[in-house]
């Protein structure tokens, strides 16, 4: 089962800042038995959502280059306050540093103010045909899904001008 966790692209400055929202409802299948009793977003979650929401940033600025934006590694992640349902995860991740196929983020969630979690992130970027020349046309598809999906996520006018 793929999780799709931003549901909402509220804002965008290519090489600087997104945010992003998951609205967490009782329909998450995984809730099912995180907690029975207590229902709460898994932390692990919480980093996969951040995730996805710099991945977003990443393709954008870049312009849909690459098919692949991953989580490379999680630095000094914290968690707070609870993810319940009903309740809004507001998502934030900041442009830090750029590597060659390496970007870092500051990445942060909230809720209703409170923080949830902080971390940093560093993605991933590549296309499958730089590791399998055969795969560059599910380059093509993967990066049209993208372009597509964003089109689907981003508020009319979530994306600002860099400057």
């Amino acid at each position: 089962m793929r999780f799709t966790l931003v549901d909402r692209i509220e804002r965008l400055e290519p090489g600087r800042v997104i945010t992003a929202t998951k609205n967490l409802t009782l329909a998450e299948e995984y809730l099912a038995e995180h907690f029975p009793t207590f229902p709460i977003m898994p932390g692990v979650l919480m980093v996969e959502a951040v995730t996805q929401a710099g991945a977003w940033l990443v393709r954008v600025t870049e312009d849909f280059q690459h098919s692949v934006v991953l989580l490379k590694e999680l630095r000094n992640a914290k968690f707070g306050q609870f993810v319940v349902p009903g309740r809004k995860l507001r998502l934030q991740c900041e442009w830090m540093k750029d590597e060659g196929n390496l970007t870092t983020l500051k990445a942060h969630g909230e809720v209703d103010g409170k923080q949830s979690l902080s971390a940093r992130i560093i993605l991933e970027r590549f296309n499958l045909a730089e590791r399998r020349p055969e795969r560059a046309e599910d380059d093509a598809g993967l990066i049209q899904h993208h372009r597509r999906l964003w089109r689907q996520l981003a508020a009319p006018g979530a994306l600002k001008s860099a400057g």
